[in-house]
């Protein structure tokens, strides 16, 4: 039951998976009958996959979506998936939502918190935080708080953040998370809130493991065929050396990268893997525990494969700690979580 303050659990379990296995590789023998389950963004990219294995071993998962139109036309022909609104900037439908899942739903087995915005412009909430602080972040810590009474019930209940390798372009920026006394730079922003993601699942898992919940934190691989950086500015993507001058990617790279099976990959094994059971707090990568990088690490972006590793102040003991002070200062939430 030891927690991953400061990485102490960032060690490979040798799961016998990698970057090449798939979600149906991982829900091989695993039976989820009778498990509810909610997957934020469930209806698009790694997220549909992921909602479309969870149903396939048993599942019965709800889906949160802010464009519910979408997810409907999405999910048509996937059995035991319900859909209902919720806007992860709107703080106000998050409340809603877990206020109609707990009054008819007993229990909550398994959390994912995958939905997320990436590179975007600066844009702000009601409440003027940054919004992929706010989206990729704050919107999951409130998900998380307001759903703990079904979580406990689930006696072994599993809370995954879907993070990012993009969590080493920026630690979290305690003076300043919301870029006002700060130049906004995009990447800056996307790197914070995933760092936050694994800090938060570091605290979340020590404070609610003696109530039977573990957390993680995973990196699920530059994948092909998401939406995700839809619109990242292709500048960026040049930048790093993944397209050519008419923005395009190139084969080379294309044929590195992860298909959405596989990029699904790690987000499942978390959620269901017997391999990590009495463990938890850990970032993941390839469908295994990731190694702590320490500088040790050579990454090329156009070499998906080198990009790996959890920074140690993503896993920083301090650094969870006072991120969960601040969250539930921003969201005006009380989250003891025990």
């Amino acid at each position: 039951m030891k927690d991953n303050y400061n990485g102490a659990l960032q060690q490979a379990l040798h799961s016998g998976f990698n970057a090449a296995s798939t979600t149906h590789d991982v829900i091989k023998g695993i039976d989820l009958t009778g498990k509810k389950v909610i997957v934020t963004g469930g209806y698009a990219g790694i997220g549909l996959e992921t909602v479309k294995t969870l149903v396939a071993a048993g599942a019965s998962v709800v889906i949160p979506a802010r464009d519910v139109e979408k997810a409907n036309n999405n999910l048509k022909g996937v059995s035991n998936v319900t859909v209902a609104a919720m806007d992860l900037m709107d703080p106000a439908s998050i409340n809603t939502f877990a206020e109609k899942f707990l009054a008819t739903h007993e229990k909550l087995d398994i959390l994912i918190n995958n939905a997320g915005i990436m590179w975007v412009p600066l844009q702000r909430d009601k409440r003027g935080y940054e919004s992929q602080l706010a989206t990729n972040h704050l919107g999951h810590f409130q998900l998380t708080a307001k759903l703990w009474p079904a979580l406990k019930k689930a006696n072994g209940a599993r809370v995954v953040n879907v993070s990012s390798f993009g969590h080493q372009m920026a630690p979290f920026n305690f003076e300043d998370p919301n870029f006002i006394n700060r130049e906004y730079e995009t990447l800056q922003g996307y790197g914070q809130s995933k760092t936050a993601n694994n800090l938060f699942a570091v605290e979340l898992d020590r404070r609610g493991k003696s109530a039977g919940i573990r957390a993680y934190s995973l990196h699920p691989g530059s994948v092909l065929g998401t939406d995700l950086g839809r619109v990242a500015p292709m500048a960026l993507f040049q930048q790093m050396g993944t397209h050519d001058e008419n923005g395009d990617i190139y084969p080379e790279v294309a044929a590195r990268l992860k298909t959405v099976a596989q990029g699904a990959a790690t987000s499942v094994w978390c959620a269901v893997s017997p391999q990590l059971n009495g463990i938890g707090g850990v970032y993941c990568e390839d469908a295994d525990v990731a190694q702590l990088d320490e500088g040790n690490i050579v990454h090329n972006y156009d070499d998906p494969s080198s990009l790996r590793g959890v920074k140690p102040y993503a896993v920083d003991a301090a650094n969870a700690q006072r991120l969960w002070t601040l969250s539930e200062e921003m969201t005006g939430i009380s989250f003891p979580a025990s």
